[in-house]
């Protein structure tokens, strides 16, 4: 069944645009909940005028992502946290985190764009990947050092490991995700 999309619905389309999706999908999800209409002509010229806007605002927005991802690329963020002798957290680092950090430093970062398989667990320096969108992406250094310990001291052991013991539980991975 052809709609006319009235909102922009990630991976089926733009406002605006009319898609063939499902009978089921559009009878019992998009036309009830006015994120998509039948598509006649009055219903095409009405929506025209709104697309045009909406598509000048996802430019402006695609390119103030742009920006940040250039101006995000490379940084660091610095995290002090809870560790025992070993450098394994008592808690841990997660993205809420790092994109605090990075927006205390000037990033314009959401917590939503920085992807974590899993929470830092461990002291050190570990590689994270921030994604604004499908095709823009940026890489941080994130740097956990453990409470009243010196950022300098953990970079130079650069394995994100805060002693040579914990070398065996796989903590000199860049990336501990």
């Amino acid at each position: 069944m052809k709609v006319l999309l009235c909102e922009d619905i990630e991976r089926l389309g733009w406002l605006g645009d009319v898609v063939e999706v499902a009978n089921g999908y559009a009878r019992n999800y998009l036309l009830p909940h006015g994120l998509a209409i039948i598509p006649t002509e009055g219903n095409l010229r009405s929506l025209a005028e709104e697309k045009a806007k909406r598509s000048e605002q996802r430019l402006a927005e695609r390119k103030r992502m742009e920006k940040a991802v250039a101006a995000v690329d490379g940084a660091e963020a610095v995290l002090a946290a809870k560790a025992n002798e070993q450098g394994v957290l008592f808690g841990s680092v997660g993205a809420k985190d790092i994109a605090g950090n990075l927006r205390e430093q000037g990033f314009v970062v959401a917590d939503s764009v920085v992807v974590l398989d899993e929470h830092i667990k461990q002291v050190g320096t570990h590689s994270v990947g921030l994604k604004f969108a499908d095709d823009l992406t940026a890489t941080v250094s994130v740097v956990v050092v453990a409470e009243g310990e010196d950022i300098a001291s953990v970079k130079s052991g650069e394995g994100g490991e805060a002693d040579p013991s914990a070398s065996d539980e796989g903590g000199d991975q860049s990336q501990d995700e």
